[in-house]
């Protein structure tokens, strides 16, 4: 019996995340909360980018990559080392906008500085993925 053959669109439609719904997912407030602190690492030189592979989708991955380069040419330009600075995450707000997306803002004090990051989640594959993070 011969095997049928797949598109090329229908295999990456196949094999792509696949979406899922909010009641099949856990609560994405401590996820939140921990992507915020490691997305702010890996801006301040303290944390690989490689390490939010894991929680964040391909083009997320790659915006972050290229803050983190530029942070890291900024550092050099300054003669500056990274380095593991002191902050709190505060309140954290989530809301959803449909079923299996979670927008969320965290505020990040520092004694220096206060910011706010952005962040889009998706139900994908049976957990959350960061599709946008944005630190403001």
């Amino acid at each position: 019996m011969p095997r049928a053959r797949m598109s090329a669109a229908a295999l990456d439609e196949y094999f792509d995340y696949q979406p899922c719904s909010t009641r099949d997912l856990p609560d994405p407030t401590p996820l939140v909360e921990n992507l915020t602190r490691c997305v702010i690492e890996v801006l301040l030189g303290a944390r690989e980018v490689e390490q939010l592979a894991r929680w964040v989708t391909e083009d997320t991955y790659l915006h972050l990559a290229r803050r983190s380069i530029a942070a890291r040419r900024a550092r050099a330009l300054r003669r500056q080392q990274p380095i593991r600075a002191h902050y709190d995450v505060g309140p954290v707000v989530v809301t959803h906008p449909g079923d299996g997306v979670v927008e969320a803002t965290a505020i990040v004090r520092s004694p220096g500085r206060t910011r706010a990051v952005a962040m889009r989640l998706e139900g994908l594959d049976e957990r959350w993925r960061a599709t946008a993070v944005h630190v403001l």
